[in-house]
């Protein structure tokens, strides 16, 4: 985590995050193989419940926690500031990607799927949070965004 992350000194398991982040690639694929639209309103409403609902109603965070329990995935608890930055950011990008698949605009679509593929991938094999960079990019140019 950087430390021009968001600081909300609540603390969450890093890890069951970045086993999130594989299942919401999965779901990025599996629209770009299929084309159905299903997966993409499945990947809003999945960030939706996990900011404004129970995480514990979403099936991400359940698989998550089955898949930590299967390989024995160690705690890594991290604040949860940088997590629903990132979830902030998932959610208005799979809005996006609706909106971009409903209105035929494919090369926007493969653009902002790309970003999204990128961005979890990133939390995947590095742990590294790309919402926290823009985040530190932002307060420098507006200082008193999120005070």
């Amino acid at each position: 985590m950087f430390e021009s992350c968001p600081i909300t000194l609540n603390q969450v398991d890093g890890n069951m995050h970045r086993i999130g982040a594989f299942f919401v690639i999965t779901l990025v694929i599996l629209y770009l193989i299929s084309s159905l639209i299903l997966f993409l309103y499945i990947l809003a409403l999945e960030f939706f419940i996990r900011l404004y609902l129970n995480k514990q109603f979403s099936i991400i965070f359940q698989l998550s926690k089955t898949v930590k329990k299967i390989f024995k995935i160690k705690t890594m608890m991290t604040d949860t500031g940088a997590k629903r930055l990132a979830a902030i950011f998932g959610l208005i990008f799979s809005i996006l990607l609706i909106i971009e698949a409903h209105l035929a605009l494919d090369t926007a679509l493969y653009i902002t799927a790309s970003i999204l593929l990128i961005c979890a991938l990133m939390e995947v094999i590095f742990d590294y949070c790309v919402g926290c960079t823009v985040y530190n990019i932002i307060k420098k140019i507006y200082p008193n965004f999120h005070s």
